[in-house]
């Protein structure tokens, strides 16, 4: 390491100091927020987020809560009502992805009716902030509105509908969008085409390429990607993925990218072969990035994760940073709601939760840390 390296390292132990809750002296303990509408702390210091400590080619980004279970909890439309929340999002990252707000069942709620509102008002913000955005979702088993999974469509139709729904969404947002989740967990854990995606059963697995090209027509410049979970080790899923892969590049389909989601769980191991799976598509010249990350934990009856469970957590946060690092073209790196107070976890895997970055009232867990001193490390590196 060399002087230069050694004394920003240093400096960077020391800033950790400065934020409020960065260590609660115990578990279950108050928290102070830090919500960094500034970026200095009370005695002027600055405080180094996220997108600051990152290398300049390295994308460092969020979902933006709402829509989706958000719906149903007992609080108003996080991104739109919770300032401080947007304070965070604003200071700490430089990619923003709606978290439902782009899904079929949200933005195209009636076959001839679409709900652009929510995610116009996401790309704005991110426009006015110097954030990229990373649209989410365009082919899904998943959140489809009743209209389109109950309907009794012929294949023609049904075609039709997705070429309009892709061409009309994508369209909309020509030139504002880094890159889009084209096709999204279309294979399953045998590597196998999943049948509950509606068009894939009723058309055929060829009706990825034509949503991919359907896409890049819509929008040339935007970077194109297939997107999953469980690709995190190496397997018949990431096989088939990787089969898939050279198959659409073979046939000049416009993929540009391949993307870990990355939900994981402290019952399983750290992802410590996910720079090896990225790297073999890195190797067929795409782009590479995780998507959606996010550790869920087994909590005490308490409800508040132990210091050993949060020292856990944050060596599986690091885990994935650093197999992105590691591989040139992993370019965008993207945890999944970045505080406890607006994530999806309790309401699908009610025995687990914790999973983000930050506390409820935004103060940094040791995982926030163990990105951004990683982050930093690398940003000095290069």
């Amino acid at each position: 390491m060399s002087k230069a390296h050694r004394v920003a390292v240093a400096v960077l132990a020391a800033s950790a100091l400065l934020v409020p809750g960065a260590q609660p002296a115990q578990a279950g303990a108050s928290r102070q927020a830090t919500t960094g509408p500034a970026a200095t702390d009370r005695s002027g210091y600055h405080v180094l987020t996220l997108r600051r400590a990152a290398p300049r080619d390295l994308r460092i980004g969020t979902a933006a809560a709402g829509g989706g279970h958000h719906v149903d909890q007992p609080y108003p439309d996080p991104f739109t009502y919770d300032q401080p929340y947007r304070r965070v999002l604003a200071h700490e990252f430089n990619s923003v992805s709606p978290e439902n707000q782009m899904k079929w069942e949200f933005i195209h709620p009636e076959r001839h009716t679409y709900n652009f509102g929510p995610a116009d008002a996401i790309v704005k913000f991110a426009r006015r902030h110097g954030q990229v955005v990373r649209g989410h979702t365009l082919l899904w088993h998943s959140q489809n509105p009743a209209w389109l999974q109950d309907g009794q469509f012929t294949k023609d139709e049904l075609r039709a509908i997705l070429k309009e729904h892709i061409v009309t969404v994508v369209g909309h947002y020509r030139g504002k969008i880094q890159q889009w989740d084209v096709a999204n967990e279309i294979l399953n854990e045998n590597g196998e085409y999943r049948q509950e995606n509606i068009f894939i059963r009723e058309l055929g697995p060829g009706i990825v390429a034509d949503a991919f090209r359907w896409a890049h027509q819509a929008d040339p410049k935007a970077q194109l990607f297939l997107n999953d979970y469980g690709v995190e080790w190496p397997g018949a899923k990431v096989d088939a993925y990787e089969a898939l892969a050279k198959q659409l590049l073979a046939d000049r389909v416009p993929l540009r990218g391949f993307a870990s989601q990355a939900h994981l769980s402290t019952r399983y191991g750290a992802p410590d072969q996910l720079a090896a799976v990225l790297q073999r598509f890195d190797a067929l010249g795409l782009h590479t990035a995780i998507t959606e990350l996010d550790v869920r934990m087994d909590l005490p009856e308490s409800g508040v994760p132990t210091a050993e469970q949060l020292q856990t957590q944050a060596t599986y946060y690091k885990t994935v940073l650093d197999a992105c690092l590691a591989v040139a073209g992993c370019n965008s790196f993207t945890i999944w709601g970045f505080t406890d107070k607006y994530s999806w976890v309790p309401v699908f895997f009610p025995s687990e939760g914790a999973a983000t970055v930050m506390w409820d009232d935004f103060g940094r867990k040791p995982a926030y840390y163990a990105l951004r001193n990683t982050l930093a490390a690398a940003h000095w590196g290069r």
